[in-house]
């Protein structure tokens, strides 16, 4: 694992045994990222090498001689790797002592949050797929302002955070997510997106505590492989409780074949819609409808 030392602004590697304590950055990618080849090479002259700096000043004063931020510690040109980090993001970010959610268009203001919810609720932040894992995973999530103001924390936060994300508040002041159903952690990212399709996917592999190998260019065939994964580790029948998506554009909604969903947006209505006796009985319909279609 690579972190950043907070001091020097430089990538040190350590092996999985050694790791010393640590901080991490959620954040939404801008303009810029520095990446680790830019780290190795001196070249920080990029706008997002601001971000990184005061990121690692704001660890160093909290006492933390290293952080872990995505886009300088992994080395996206090889794909080995790209593979290994996604499937251990959701560890990574579990272990860290503290995540500092960085909301870059939410200025702070002498109101507080709550009078300035709207603005809060709107940060690009919310929406993104793999920002969901890195709410869900730490222990301790504390959200800073453009200017790296503190906002507030997961917890002292939770009441707004459950009505923004619909994450349940038990969830946010502690509870293991996966003592949810299937259908209940899908719909916590049925409104969310990601700027690859497959990693619709990849970014839940964490939340269902699966992995798969990363297929660049199979489309939602990755959601249907990670539903495939999931009903192997787990035996969950919430997973057929979905309902096929209208998307802008088409006449007809995207309908996966089978009885796995397109994608997770199709799971958007379950954390309310199904009650146990409408999924028993879904259930065994689809079975009952298997078994007699003609061999």
């Amino acid at each position: 694992m690579r972190l950043l030392n907070t001091s020097t602004i430089q990538v040190e590697e350590f092996l999985s045994n050694e790791i010393p304590e640590y901080v991490i950055l959620s954040h939404t990618w801008e303009e810029e990222e520095i990446t680790l080849q830019d780290i190795q090479a001196g070249a920080l002259n990029k706008k997002g090498y601001t971000k990184i700096k005061t990121c690692c000043s704001k660890a160093a004063n909290d006492g933390f001689l290293y952080c872990w931020i995505d886009t300088c510690c992994i080395d996206k040109t090889s794909s080995s790797e790209l593979s290994e980090a996604i499937n251990s993001m959701y560890k990574w970010y579990q272990n860290s002592r503290i995540c500092y959610a960085y909301l870059a268009d939410f200025e702070e203001s002498s109101a507080s949050v709550i009078e300035n919810y709207r603005s809060f609720t709107e940060s690009r932040w919310w929406t993104r797929g793999w920002t969901l894992q890195e709410l869900l995973a730490p222990n301790v999530v504390e959200f800073y302002s453009v200017n790296w103001t503190e906002i507030g924390t997961k917890l002292s936060l939770h009441e707004q955070i459950t009505e923004i994300t619909g994450i349940d508040e038990g969830v946010l002041c502690g509870a293991d997510p996966s003592r949810r159903n299937v259908a209940v952690r899908m719909s916590w990212a049925a409104r969310r997106n990601t700027s690859r399709i497959e990693d619709q996917a990849y970014c839940l592999m964490g939340l269902f505590r699966v992995s798969m190998p990363l297929l660049y260019g199979e489309g939602n065939r990755a959601f249907i492989r990670l539903q495939e994964e999931i009903m192997r580790v787990r035996e969950d029948y919430t997973l057929f409780a979905w309902s096929p998506t209208i998307v802008p554009g088409y006449s007809d909604p995207h309908i996966s074949k089978g009885l796995l969903a397109y994608s997770p947006s199709d799971f958007i209505d379950s954390r309310d819609r199904w009650t146990l006796r409408d999924l028993s009985r879904f259930v065994a319909g689809c079975f009952i409808s298997f078994h007699s279609t003609p061999s």
